[in-house]
């Protein structure tokens, strides 16, 4: 890799690529999007399909594909005859013990092959930008236990534990609405895949979807990155192989994929393929690519298929990112926070144009007021606007960033973001506010061990005429487990100190401290043997039996969704407290005990902080970006220059005493952290250190 990153060697050629600039020559950074909007239309997504279809056929390998526009739209299902209908989802052997890791969804063989597909396309589309190009590839070497994978005594990967996410419970992500594209972001039944095979798109330097494929009816992760996936069998980056051949004349600029990009001062990976390695390569650069081909509608099974609560069997127009269409546009200066449009700033909006998340004063005494959040807002994309991205091209790009402002019960009270911002923010950054709160507030302990158990589902295939294994179950475990551990380990309560989800994910790591291999796991993780990117913990846990659920509408055994938000149909109500499947087709009622704080579930890496006034706790913030300590610095940041400048009785930080890096927890002599911030941050200024004393 070493030798890879430094040599010289002739550049790939940029056939079959998008150019990274705009039709004056600009690199886009951004602009582009909304100066000369594009989309996929229906004759695009055709090509995509037909191109990859075609790659496969000269493989003799049948894939599933699923095309999605920025936003999440499934513009296209497709199946080949012949490719598998179901997944395995895996993490693959345990090293120490030659065991194959089963548990949570490790190992679990009942999801329909288009929903992983689906996945990967969503990563490789929510995590790219403008700026910066990446794939589910990418995905797979940021969320392990080690950055790099394989590579033992380092620490987890930056964004670690972030496939647990766009959940199809979520009350942020949208559903289907029954027609065809709409305002997003949408879910995933899933989660983020780690499995190669979802590349972007793009049109004119612009970010316009992504196509996910899987032909080997395996959805697992690349553990050891420093290899070729070809080396054993020349097939054996297979979905990938498929994928590129897909993205022909759409493909990520070069100077933007994540192969030009470091991270932690390692290089990131965008495929282990390129154009040339294709079979079709030739039929790709003469135009030659047989016609789109929707099969005879002979059977459900093959061809343009439907998505049960995702999608139509059609092909559609995608929507064109930063117009209201596609639920993301320029903040006015009219409805929006005074100050968010003159400072760049955009917003969520639905189906009507409205700011679905407009800024309101929090609820109880001494909450955050309207004005608090408003300045927030606008603090912190201003903010964002001078910080130095960390991986966006070109070098000198502004970062850019979404934020989430929930008060005392976990309710959105705010939300904003800078232009071209990453769409996995959305979700997310709820995620990490409400974990902040939830970790700061007292009374955690007591409602986690009255949620229902996590009902694993049994390894293997579905029973005949079935859709779950026989016997179903493998295991339940108690939530209540995690309140204990927490307890014992830190020597404190929920509360008892304020929790950053920095200092959050420590603890929720396979190994404490985080990058010592063979030490016990945190209090929120699974041991060694038992933990994987599909079985964390705590935090799949939480929200295992919703995802289940759900699955089971999917696969047609339950009659309807999971239960959507009294108020907006299109969000689901939250993901806590669902009882285990045997117990719902049983006949026992659907939820118990929810917990509305943390009703999107919980995350483990940086970005989210506690909001206080004095001592009080009464609120948090989830803020991501470019980069793991742009997510920290800039929301503490702004916490800090807001209560300053609305003067004495305002907002502040947790008091130093109360923060999380005060312990040092299960016997090790370290302390947790709370916030790293970098030392040079800003484009418009050297100042250093900005964090120090706050």
């Amino acid at each position: 890799m070493l030798l890879a990153g430094c040599s010289g060697g002739d550049r790939p050629s940029e056939v079959g690529t998008s150019p990274g600039v705009d039709a004056r020559g600009r690199p886009c950074s951004g602009h582009c999007q909304t100066d000369n909007p594009q989309r996929l239309d229906v004759a695009d997504v055709q090509r995509i399909i037909a191109q990859g279809v075609a790659e496969a056929n000269a493989r003799g390998r049948p894939a599933t594909f699923v095309v999605i526009d920025r936003v999440g739209n499934v513009l296209a299902a497709y199946r080949m005859p012949g490719a598998p209908p179901r997944i395995n989802v895996t993490s693959g052997i345990y090293a120490p013990t030659g065991t194959l890791i089963s548990g949570g969804l490790d190992n679990v063989a009942i999801v329909p092959t288009e929903l992983g597909s689906l996945a990967k396309a969503l990563t490789a589309m929510y995590f790219s930008s403008e700026g910066n190009a990446f794939t589910s590839r990418t995905g797979g070497q940021v969320i392990q236990e080690h950055f790099n994978p394989g590579e033992p005594r380092t620490p987890g990967g930056a964004l670690f534990g972030v496939q647990i996410s766009q959940l199809p419970c979520s009350d942020i992500s949208r559903r289907f609405n029954g027609i065809g594209p709409d305002p997003g972001p949408h879910r995933s039944a899933i989660g983020f895949g780690a499995d190669p095979g979802g590349l972007p798109l793009y049109k004119q330097g612009v970010t316009v979807g992504a196509v996910g494929v899987i032909a080997d009816g395996v959805y697992g992760v690349d553990k050891v990155i420093t290899d070729d996936d070809r080396d054993a069998d020349p097939d054996g980056n297979i979905d990938e192989l498929i994928a590129t051949a897909a993205t022909f004349g759409f493909g990520a600029p070069r100077d933007r994929r994540a192969d030009v990009i470091t991270l932690e001062g390692k290089t990131a990976r965008f495929a282990d393929v390129d154009f040339e390695d294709l079979r079709t390569f030739g039929q790709l650069l003469a135009q030659q690519t047989p016609a789109f081909d929707p099969l005879p509608p002979l059977d459900d099974d093959v061809g343009l298929i439907a998505i049960r609560g995702y999608a139509n069997a059609q092909v559609a127009a995608g929507t064109r990112f930063g117009l209201p269409e596609s639920g993301i546009r320029a903040a006015d200066t009219v409805t929006d926070a005074p100050g968010l449009a003159a400072a760049d700033g955009f917003v969520i909006v639905d189906e009507n144009n409205q700011n679905r998340f407009p800024a309101r004063a929090g609820a109880g005494a001494g909450g955050l007021t309207k004005a608090e959040v408003e300045a927030l807002l606008v603090k912190s994309v201003a903010l964002a606007n001078r910080a130095r991205s960390q991986v966006r091209r070109p070098l000198g790009s502004s970062a850019g960033i979404h934020l989430v402002i929930v008060d005392i019960n976990g309710d959105i009270v705010g939300a904003a973001r800078t232009r071209d911002a990453l769409v996995d923010a959305i979700d997310v950054n709820a995620q990490k506010a409400r974990s902040a709160l939830y970790f700061s507030k007292a009374g955690g302990a007591p409602r986690l061990a009255a949620l229902p158990p996590a009902e694993y589902i049994n390894a293997g295939p579905p029973a005949p005429g079935g859709v779950l294994p026989d016997p179903p179950t493998l295991r339940r475990e108690a939530i209540g487990q995690y309140a204990s551990n927490f307890r014992n380990f830190l020597g404190a309560e929920f509360g008892d100190f304020a929790f950053s989800t920095r200092a959050i994910g420590l603890i929720g790591r396979p190994f404490y401290p985080d990058n010592i291999d063979g030490n016990p796991p945190g209090p929120l993780s699974k041991p060694g043997g038992e933990w994987s990117i599909f079985s964390t913990g705590l935090q799949l846990d939480l929200v295992y039996n919703a995802v289940i659920r759900h699955l089971a509408f999917v696969l047609g055994v339950a009659p309807t969704d999971l239960p959507a938000d009294p108020d907006r149909p299109l969000v689901g109500a939250g993901c806590t407290g669902y009882s285990p499947i045997t117990d719902i087709l049983d006949g026992a009622p659907e939820q118990a005990n929810p917990i509305p704080e943390i009703r999107n579930g919980i995350t483990l890496f940086a970005g989210g902080f506690p909001i206080y006034r004095g001592n009080q706790l009464i609120g948090a913030i989830g803020l991501s970006g470019d980069g793991l300590e742009q997510d920290d610095f800039l929301p503490f940041l702004a916490i800090d220059q807001v209560g300053k400048e609305l003067g004495p009785g305002s907002i502040n930080n947790a008091p130093q005493a109360i923060r999380a890096d005060q312990l040092r927890p299960g016997g090790f002599d370290v302390n947790l952290r709370y916030v790293i911030c970098p030392q040079s941050p800003f484009l418009d200024s050297d100042v250093q250190e900005v964090c120090n004393g706050l």
